[in-house]
């Protein structure tokens, strides 16, 4: 059974940084493609970043340059490090994989006041 668990969020002010972690089982981590997305409250969830089994990344617009994605496949683990944040960084943050359908996190809360 897969399964994903997100945690490290929490609140902080404008300009800080947060990391995030989604620890997986149930899946041969080191060949899937890992994903982080989040969603704001009543908007749509939306894609952040995600890493592909051998490291290449792709970020986002609204967050290249300050968020970095990176994944520790002994630890079966994706990071989100995220940097200068902004209060429209505000969201559930979920972690995302795809083993025959979709996989979800829980989903980890992040608020930026400021």
């Amino acid at each position: 059974q897969v399964q994903l668990v997100e945690s490290g969020g929490g609140m902080v002010q404008a300009g800080g940084s947060l990391r995030l972690s989604c620890a997986a089982s149930g899946i041969i981590f080191s060949t899937k493609t890992m994903f982080w997305y989040r969603q704001a409250p009543g908007k749509q969830r939306e894609l952040v970043a995600f890493i592909s089994s051998n490291g290449g990344t792709s970020y986002t617009n609204f967050v290249r340059g300050r968020f970095t994605i990176s994944r520790d496949n002994a630890k079966s683990t994706v990071y989100l490090e995220m940097n200068s944040l902004k209060a429209e960084d505000t969201a559930v943050y979920y972690c995302s994989t795809v083993h025959s359908t979709q996989y979800w996190g829980q989903g980890t809360e992040v608020t930026v006041s400021s």
